[in-house]
């Protein structure tokens, strides 16, 4: 066993040694004080002054062209919320899809629904008019009437 002993002190040594960390490189030249730039911290793509990206999601402008297919997407998604009472979720996405397509008279007929259950009847009284400016030859255009006479 003391054998060992001196062998395991010299490699326990030369471990220590390998462990020490290398010497940090110099940094780099600082320019004199005069030379420094104004719009640092920017990136310089052009002679147009940096626009920083919104952080806030409520105030960013989203660009919303004519999809309907994503305004479809985003009526079954407002249905799921329906049917689970989450009125305002819903109300959010029949809204998006009337962006989507303004010609969709389905997301315009549920959207004056969903409003009506929010008891925004000002909200609920322009979707239904949209939707019978929309689709003023649907089945239900009567009973949407009534509902635009309720409403005023």
């Amino acid at each position: 066993m003391l054998r060992w002993v001196p062998l395991v002190a010299m490699c326990a040594g030369l471990s220590a040694q390998q462990m020490t960390p290398p010497p940090l490189p110099a940094p780099p030249p600082q320019p004199p004080q005069g030379e420094l730039k104004k719009d640092r911290g920017q990136p310089k793509t052009s002679d147009k002054e940096y626009v920083p990206p919104e952080e806030d999601n409520s105030i960013a402008k989203d660009d919303v062209s004519f999809n309907p297919l994503q305004s479809m997407k985003e009526i079954t998604a407002g249905d799921f919320y329906y049917h689970k009472h989450s009125y305002v979720a819903a109300a959010g996405r029949f809204k998006r899809a009337t962006q989507y397509n303004e010609g969709n008279a389905e997301a315009w007929l549920k959207l004056g629904e969903v409003e009506e259950k929010l008891k925004d009847r000002k909200a609920a009284h322009d979707a239904y008019a949209k939707y019978l400016d929309v689709a003023s030859d649907a089945k239900n255009a009567a009973e949407i009437k009534k509902k635009l006479d309720k409403l005023k």
